[in-house]
């Protein structure tokens, strides 16, 4: 993959409008850590979204200022983006983990202009993880709706902590604790925005921590089962097994 330019923790002023005309072969990634408004429609901040030259890009501020984190580069093909991430294109999402991904343009950014004699072979392993992380735990367009909601942004925020912090012990209670809301408020309003229940998520966080840990590492099953915050090894893989459909050393013998 060949970097055109990148940019990172980018200001641009209220009347800062980028256009460029559809040029197939030429990707681009956009985080807007503001709000931001493109072609036309207005999207929260966190909105990620990669255009993929089939279309023209126009994308402007909104408010006072645009921040946001950009990168644009050429794929040698099509199949080089789609054999590692399964990435909607043109399509503005909300991310749940943009925290991750514009610090990970910020490193690309400093190999980038570095004069290291290998920069581009850590460039190109550090793309395709920037993909891969943009693929992941995306947000549907139509929650996006719900982001006037006064409490988006700290629900937001704790769903990050909860898929960063899978050992820690979450429960209802605990999680309206953190947001300041009701216990039965917090249940309905989780739900509405994020269109799954907050227990379900916190298994969910743990589940894929556990996958990670089994693909990456040679920590023993009991290891993995505590690092993400099971008392019981045969709890978690029970759990492991009805959500992937395969046993943690099962999953770990297909990697």
């Amino acid at each position: 993959m060949n970097i055109r330019s990148v940019g990172w923790n980018c200001i641009y002023d209220s009347d800062y409008t980028f256009f460029q005309q559809r040029k197939k072969g030429g990707i681009l990634l956009l985080l807007a850590r503001s709000e931001v408004c493109v072609c036309g429609e207005w999207f929260p901040a966190n909105t990620l979204v990669v255009f993929d030259g089939s279309e023209d890009i126009v994308y402007s501020a909104v408010g006072e200022s645009l921040v946001c984190d950009w990168i644009c580069f050429d794929a040698e093909n099509d199949s080089e983006i789609s054999d590692i991430a399964d990435i909607p294109y043109n399509l503005p999402l909300l991310h749940t983990d943009c925290e991750f991904i514009s610090q990970l343009i910020g490193n690309i950014a400093t190999e980038f202009y570095s004069t290291n004699s290998r920069r581009i072979k850590i460039i190109d392993f550090m793309i395709k993880t920037l993909l891969i992380k943009a693929s992941e735990r995306k947000i549907n367009r139509d929650i996006m709706q719900s982001a006037s909601e006064p409490h988006y942004s700290s629900l937001i925020g704790l769903r990050e902590r909860i898929y960063r912090n899978p050992q820690m012990k979450w429960n209802v209670d605990s999680m309206a604790a953190v947001v300041n809301m009701s216990r039965s408020y917090f249940q309905h309003i989780y739900r509405e925005i994020f269109g799954v229940s907050c227990m379900t998520d916190v298994i969910n966080g743990k589940i894929e921590k556990a996958k990670e840990i089994l693909s990456e590492t040679g920590c023993t099953i009991s290891q993995v089962s505590a690092m993400c915050g099971y008392d019981n090894e045969e709890h978690f893989m029970r759990q492991f097994k009805k959500i992937v459909g395969v046993t943690p050393t099962g999953y770990r013998k297909n990697k």
